[in-house]
């Protein structure tokens, strides 16, 4: 009888479109299906790995979570073959997707394609391991190609004033053109929707009369009684409003490239860089073309002012925020829950005598909703010298109190003897195991000149195939040990441990006193799982599980942030 391998399938689109019943999504599932029920050694899984909407040419591979989840299955011997409907399925990119196939085949996992069968060379198989490089090498240059045929027709389309499809901008909807695409698809157009056309009006009447940025637009929208049931998603954003007011579709062009993929990332073009249609569609204006115009030209002035006053250019900067600040890898706003990001604000002032200006650059720890203009609950943003130093000051006072407290140790190094162990009789069974295993391989081995000469009951095919599976559950068993012996030298506070963790602690005040910034960052997330900030307090939870409670008095820190006794009268570790 046959043994059964474990099947998986793996599906992915890049479009919502082929998300649809009749779509790429559904063709793709029952392709697959076929494809693995002509084998009958095969066993189709109820698990199956899906990716909606998500490039396999510009994701790289460590970013694609289904990738990741199948290859931790695969290490877990969960299954033993992956079937995609191509190979372009599983990725386009060359050196990435090539290393990815041989990471799954370590762990004992071959990837079939329904057009290409096995697509996994062995380990020793050079020349097949050059054929997958090649293989997915035109799949990334396929992409590639494509994608600039793709933008060359988006730009003359755009020139024509031809909508490309996509969403609709706020103050429009999709409405069907009545033509249909080469794929047999009912194409859209856009419409104005009236009731949001008189918002988007009265954001172009505050951003060009008032001269008020996206945070305070957005902010006086939300407050509003109508304008806030207008909002998209429910809210108004200092994003949504900035990308109102920078779309030239509500002066009726349609443009393109008004944004670039640099660096992995994607960042604003400037006007002058966009493609525009010729002429503006009368159609779709909802804001007057010398309007949008001015209102372009206000807002690069002031960002401009805002980038450094006129009467400032001139100013020495005193840099007081370089680099990460650093606790903002576990800091949190205290009011809504959300991250703080870091920040600035600018101090100007003249020096008397001389004249000479100066500028003073303050870095803070600020809650992106609040600046968005996302309604929100008084303090918005963090003086990060206060906040840091009552976090050094109480991470001292923490490491301090675990020097003291002897027990601690003694209890720690108790539940890692315990642990300790149970591990140690894990690895005596393992190692047992792996015995049994090894001698299996050796008396299979001994019968291979029987099987040569007929004498026998198994063909040497049969024989091979035994041997090569019992070796591969061998190193699989032995992968384990290994894990669990690693494991078991990591465990444990040892008495020597504990002298050198006392004798160590001390510095890492030092480091928090002297050592630059991105030390610094690495010592506070060893150490803390997460910081609450708001106005009244400020709570600290420390990763080390020990019942503690510090109260700490007002007067410890009056003196050096300034800081009332509301400020600090609820800091928790």
């Amino acid at each position: 009888m046959q043994e059964m391998r474990i099947v998986r399938m793996l599906l992915r689109v890049s479009s919502n479109q082929q998300l649809e019943a009749d779509g790429d999504l559904s063709v793709q599932r029952r392709l697959v299906a076929d494809y693995i029920s002509r084998h009958p050694d095969w066993l189709l899984d109820e698990k199956e790995y899906f990716e909606g909407s998500k490039s396999g040419y510009k994701t790289a591979v460590s970013d694609r979570d289904t990738l990741q989840e199948a290859m931790e299955d695969a290490r877990k011997k969960e299954y033993d073959i992956l079937v995609a409907y191509k190979d372009d399925r599983i990725g386009r990119r060359m050196w990435e997707i090539g290393a990815y196939v041989m990471a799954l085949k370590n762990y004992g996992v071959d990837i079939y394609t329904v057009k290409d069968g096995c697509i996994s060379p062995e380990g020793d198989d050079i020349m097949g391991q050059m054929m997958l490089a090649l293989r997915f090498g035109n799949a990334q240059k396929s992409s590639s190609d494509t994608g600039m045929r793709v933008k060359d027709t988006a730009q003359k389309l755009i020139q024509q004033g031809k909508f490309m499809g996509g969403n609709a901008p706020y103050g429009y909807e999709l409405a069907l053109s009545g033509k249909l695409s080469r794929h047999g698809r009912a194409l859209h157009q856009l419409k104005v929707v009236p009731e949001q056309a008189g918002v988007v009006r009265h954001i172009y009447a505050l951003s060009l009369n008032m001269e008020f940025g996206s945070a305070k637009i957005a902010k006086l929208l939300n407050e509003d009684d109508y304008y806030k049931t207008m909002a998209p998603n429910d809210v108004w954003k200092s994003s949504t409003i900035t990308s109102i007011l920078t779309n030239p579709v509500y002066a009726g062009f349609m443009a393109y490239k008004r944004r670039e993929r640099r660096n992995g990332k994607y960042c604003r073009l400037g006007r002058g860089e966009w493609i525009k249609s010729s002429e503006p569609d009368i159609s779709l204006q909802i804001i007057d073309g010398d309007i949008w115009n001015r209102t372009q030209e206000k807002r690069e002035r002031r960002a401009d002012k805002y980038m450094k006053a006129s009467d400032d250019k001139g100013s020495k900067v005193t840099r007081r925020n370089e680099g990460m600040l650093f606790l903002i890898d576990v800091i949190y706003c205290g009011y809504c829950g959300k991250k703080l990001t870091n920040g600035t604000k600018y101090s100007y002032w003249t020096i008397k005598g001389s004249g000479e200006k100066r500028t003073r650059k303050i870095p803070i720890y600020r809650c992106q909703d609040a600046q968005m203009g996302i309604p929100h609950n008084k303090a918005s943003q963090f003086h990060a010298d206060k906040v840091e130093k009552i976090v050094a000051v109480i991470i001292s006072e923490y490491i301090q109190n675990i020097q003291e407290k002897e027990d601690i140790f003694e209890a720690i190094e108790k539940n890692r003897e315990k642990e300790r162990k149970a591990l140690e009789a894990g690895i005596g069974r393992m190692e047992k195991e792996l015995k049994k295993i090894a001698e299996g391989i050796g008396a299979m081995e001994e019968c291979i000149p029987g099987a040569i000469a007929g004498t026998c009951p198994m063909s040497v095919e049969e024989l091979a195939s035994a041997i090569r599976r019992q070796k591969e559950k061998e190193e699989a068993q032995r992968n384990l040990l290994e894990e669990k012996k690693s494991t078991i030298r990591e465990v444990g506070i040892t008495v020597q441990k504990r002298m050198w963790i006392k004798e160590e602690i001390p510095t890492w005040q030092h480091v928090f006193q002297k050592a630059d910034m991105e030390m610094k960052r690495v010592v506070a997330n060893k150490l803390i799982s997460r910081i609450d900030v708001a106005k009244e307090q400020i709570v600290i939870r420390i990763k080390v599980d020990i019942n503690e409670f510090f109260s700490i008095k007002a007067n410890n820190f009056d003196k050096q942030v300034g800081l009332n006794e509301d400020a600090i009268k609820s800091i928790s570790l």
